[in-house]
């Protein structure tokens, strides 16, 4: 992998944590104005950062989140247990 796909996918993994922790606090605290203004910018940044990698290095995932060339490249990714970080 080239290290702009590591830093990528690096921080889409970051994002992510982040995404599934202010969700988490916001199903206990759903008046937090704060949390859900920090919550929808990290959706933000995550939407173009996946947009940014599936652009430059093909789909990050297969579930119609980025629409895909020809030919299918999916399966010429490495899996997720052959990145080394």
């Amino acid at each position: 992998m080239m290290p702009e796909q590591i830093q990528l996918l690096t921080q889409i993994m970051a994002l992510e944590f982040t995404a599934v922790e202010l969700n988490l606090y916001l199903d206990t605290h759903p008046e937090d104005q704060k949390a859900l203004m920090d919550y929808n910018a990290i959706a933000q940044e995550l939407a173009l950062v996946k947009d940014r990698y599936s652009r430059r290095f093909g789909p990050i995932s297969n579930f119609g989140s980025a629409p895909s060339q020809y030919p299918w490249a999916w399966v010429h990714e490495p899996w997720p247990w052959e990145v080394t970080f």
